[in-house]
Formats: C-alpha cells, sequence, structure tokens
C-alpha cells in the first residue's frame, strides 16, 4: 500500500504537459474560437463532450493496460538539443508528439477511421497542441524534460517539470473557467491573428526558447520564481488554445 501512494504521488511529475487545469483552459480558449464548421465536425465525433474535457483524455488513459496506452507517453513531448532545432531524427522509434500530431490529424481526416478512431485522434490532436506549448516538453533530451530537476516549491519537494505544468497555474487558486476569463481578457484582435500559427515547429521552436530561459539559479523557489514567469507561462496557455483552434478550423475546413 505505502509503495502504491508513493507511485500514486510520483505519477503527476513523470511526463504530462500540462496539469489537468492547464489543459483544461487551453481547451476552453479553443472551443470559443472554432468555426460553425468545426464546431459542427466536433459535435459529430464527440457529441456533447467538450474540448476542455477531451484535452486531459490521453493523459488519462495512459493508466490503462492495452498496449498502444502502454506505449504512447513519447507521443506527448519532442527532443530538441540545446541550440538545435527540432528534427524527427531526436524521435525514439515509436514516435513524438510532432510526429504523432501528423498522424492523428490525418486519421481525422480519414474516410476510412472508424468513428473510435476520429474520436481518439481529435483528444489526442487538442492534447498535443497544448503540450508543444508547455516549454518543458521541448525537452533537451538531458534531464526529463525538467523532472530530474529536483526543486523545493515553496518548501515542497518538487521537481521543475511539476512546477511548470501545474503549481504555478494551482498556486493561482482559480477554477480553470476562472483563469480562462482572466487570461482572455489580455486578448486582442492583432495578438489573435499574430498566434495563429498552425506550424508545430514554431511553437517547438518557441518552446526550447523559453525552456533555456527557466533553469531556476537554485533549488529553493519561492515568489520571485511565479512572479518572473507567470506572464509568459499565461501566454503559453494562450497561444496553445488559439493554435488548438486554429488547427482544427482548417482540419474541418
Amino acid at each position: 500500500m505505502r509503495l502504491l501512494l508513493v507511485c500514486v504521488l510520483l505519477i503527476p511529475s513523470l511526463c504530462f504537459g500540462w496539469g489537468q487545469n492547464g489543459h483544461r483552459i487551453t481547451g476552453a480558449i479553443a472551443e470559443s474560437m472554432l468555426t460553425p464548421k468545426a464546431k459542427s465536425g466536433i459535435q459529430s465525433i464527440l457529441g456533447n463532450e467538450t474540448l476542455a474535457e477531451a484535452s486531459t483524455w490521453p493523459d488519462f488513459m495512459r493508466s490503462s493496460d492495452d498496449p498502444f496506452w502502454r506505449k504512447s507517453s513519447p507521443l506527448h513531448y519532442v527532443t530538441v538539443p540545446e541550440g538545435q532545432i527540432y528534427h524527427e531524427n531526436h524521435a525514439p522509434p515509436q514516435g513524438d508528439a510532432y510526429i504523432a500530431l501528423s498522424r492523428f490529424s490525418d486519421e481525422l481526416k480519414s474516410a476510412e477511421a472508424t468513428a473510435e478512431e476520429k474520436a481518439r485522434a481529435l483528444r489526442f490532436i487538442v492534447h498535443i497542441v497544448g503540450d508543444l506549448h508547455q516549454p518543458l516538453h521541448a525537452g533537451n533530451g538531458k534531464d526529463r524534460g525538467g523532472n530530474d530537476i529536483k526543486v523545493k516549491y515553496f518548501g515542497e519537494p518538487s521537481n521543475l517539470h511539476r512546477v511548470w505544468d501545474t503549481q504555478i497555474i494551482e498556486g493561482q487558486n482559480l477554477s480553470y473557467t476562472e483563469y480562462t476569463q482572466f487570461i482572455t481578457r489580455t486578448l486582442t484582435t492583432e495578438k489573435i491573428k499574430a498566434w495563429s500559427i498552425a506550424d508545430p515547429v514554431v511553437w517547438i521552436t518557441e518552446s526550447t526558447v523559453i525552456r533555456d530561459q527557466i533553469y531556476p539559479e537554485n533549488d529553493k523557489l519561492y515568489y520571485e520564481y511565479p512572479f518572473k514567469h507567470l506572464g509568459t507561462l499565461n501566454e503559453r496557455l494562450l497561444k496553445a488554445g488559439i493554435r488548438i483552434a486554429t488547427s482544427l478550423n482548417q482540419l474541418f475546413e
């Protein structure tokens, strides 16, 4: 029982992208920016399931005993060594988030895909676009996306990955709907237009630049760390939501 408890406590910090609220925020942002055609297409696949709900499904399913899910971890991140740009030859044999996004996009458009396959593809697309905007999901190949960088966040043992995917967001003490409302108030027509980019290499490049700037100087993180990085984190959530919508609008066009 004690070992099980330890495993459960460690699961969120292994290699998930945004935590549940982070992903839900990106899904909620995207939902508000869909074209009528995309809304109709998504509803025909997911029914009344929202993109906020769909966004967390690929992480939830990783506890399944199905062989596909047991091997799905690499589909949530990419590896970009420091000083380089993304290239597929850094992907593991199972592929990575960039390759998976392309495959699931093709599957979503395929006339031969089953309803179940299309639903899986759609949920993964929403999830992966979000993941690629979490800076540590464009890992440097040295520290498992910051999971090996042990820190204390306000005195609590943690790691850099967990701080970025969950703890800074949860520290704002907002529901995902409140958080979405707070940060979308800063959006302008100009920002939406400038950020509506459907090229994953652009997203990955942005994430790697940020990634190299967020490693702390020491392992004790207090108010200064979220103060310094919260604006960047919120911008990544906004861009992810906009780009989920941009990608889906194009796919359903």
